[in-house]
């Protein structure tokens, strides 16, 4: 995945999740105890359930039927605190009561014309589990734009509901969820995993990593930081400098536009840690987001303002990994993608998917400086093929990897400018960071 790209989901999301966190502690204390268990197995004695899901810019997408109708499709993340509809035309299909509303706040705080409503009572059924009435979150406006960003419909967000219902086991290999009944699970032995230590807050789960800092002195020690577990984030590490004086940005740096947020652009610096430790796993060299401290850290409030950042999916995709709420503790068992590197965006186009089925691809953004640039390409037009391959056939994910997959290498692309006129252009990947 190209990072630029995951910040533009990242950034995105993080400022309206910062407020709906805000939100949050109303809509738990009208629906019970912070740790009440929200879903529950179908049949009675049921010990586990499985769920398949799809992984789409290191998202994970999971169907869902809502009050009897659907499937619908959801982000996973346990980074929201409460669930979300972001489609007002499906929560309008559903009839679903919009209580009381919430304003979200723009640049200056002004009104930024977003509305947040709650809503209770919704029966939320997936295979072999289900939440019998969740309250949630519906958005007056689907700003986040889900469904153009992985490239399939997407309705909201299923947040830690889930997860503080059940031991959940993520299998990307098998791109399955193992929900097994925190009374019946067993944690597994042997010597190739790790337990790391989750603690909850708000709704959110945090977990210690030891991060070294490239440019640290012989003998430092790697910092300990408070990182919320995000698997709805696709990048790997975030780390905000502004929570710890210690932190810093790296010498080698790139300073980007890490996104679009509610506010506008938002900036900040990409670059590397020397190594992150989870328990007994070392991963080298990952690559990092800065965001800038005016735009993250300073809007946080409460215990959040003790976190340091938030560790995503490109990370947790490395392992077989188990997140336990109910017992406090992160299990992480490697896959042969431990050993994958963190890679940066090699030719410098953020696209969006459109179209009835979500496979037309624009380009949302071209990065100055970029292999995109030198040859020519403009925001707004369309990729139509690579290396003779038409991008139709593609996920976006595929497209993707393609466009970040090596140095050095050479794409051949055709792009349809908005005229409708077509023409060929050769790209040579770069590694940037």
């Amino acid at each position: 995945m190209q990072a630029s790209l995951w910040q533009y989901w990242y950034r995105l999301r993080g400022q309206l999740i910062v407020l709906l966190g805000l939100l949050s502690g109303v809509a738990r204390a009208q629906s019970g105890p912070v740790l009440a268990p929200v879903f529950a197995f179908v049949e009675p004695g049921q010990r586990e359930a499985r769920l398949p899901f799809i992984s789409q810019r290191n998202l994970l997408i999971i169907s869902a039927r809502l009050n009897g109708h659907g499937p619908y499709n959801f982000m996973l993340d346990t980074g929201v605190a409460t669930s979300l509809l972001t489609d007002p035309a499906l929560a309008d299909s559903l009839h679903l009561t919009r209580g009381q509303a919430y304003h979200l706040l723009g640049v200056g705080g002004a009104d930024s014309g977003l509305r947040a409503y709650e809503t209770s009572g919704v029966r939320v059924s997936l295979p072999g589990v289900e939440a019998p009435a969740s309250s949630w979150l519906m958005l007056n406006s689907d700003v986040l734009d889900l469904s153009g960003y992985v490239g399939m419909p997407v309705h909201g967000i299923i947040g830690a509901d889930l997860f503080r219902s059940f031991v959940v086991c993520i299998r990307p290999e098998q791109r399955e969820l193992v929900l097994t009944a925190p009374d019946r699970y067993k944690a597994p032995s042997g010597r190739r995993w790790a337990a790391l230590p989750l603690s909850l807050d708000q709704g959110k789960a945090y977990v210690t990593a030891n991060v070294q800092q490239l440019g640290a002195a012989p003998g430092t020690e790697p910092l300990p930081l408070r990182l919320v577990l995000d698997t709805g984030a696709g990048h790997a590490l975030s780390l905000e400098t502004t929570a710890d004086p210690r932190l810093r940005l790296p010498a080698a740096r790139l300073r980007t536009d890490l996104g679009r947020g509610l506010t506008g652009i938002v900036s900040g610096s990409l670059g590397r840690v020397a190594g992150v430790q989870l328990g007994r796993y070392r991963l080298p060299q990952v690559l990092t987001s800065f965001p800038d401290s005016t735009q993250v850290h300073t809007r946080l409030t409460g215990t959040e303002r003790t976190r340091h950042g938030n560790l995503g999916y490109e990370v947790l995709k490395r392992f077989i990994t188990v997140i336990d709420y109910p017992h406090g503790r992160l299990l992480l068992r490697p896959t042969p993608a431990l050993r994958e590197p963190f890679e940066h965006d090699m030719c410098g186009l953020d696209l969006q998917a459109a179209g009835p089925d979500y496979r037309r691809y624009l380009v949302l953004r071209v990065v100055p400086g970029s292999p995109a640039a030198a040859a020519g390409i403009a925001e707004g037009e369309e990729l139509v093929s690579i290396n003779l391959m038409l991008a139709s056939g593609l996920s976006i994910s595929d497209v993707n990897r393609l466009l970040h997959s090596q140095d050095g290498r050479h794409l051949f692309l055709v792009l349809r400018r908005a005229d409708g006129e077509m023409y060929p252009v050769s790209v040579q990947l770069k590694r940037q960071i």
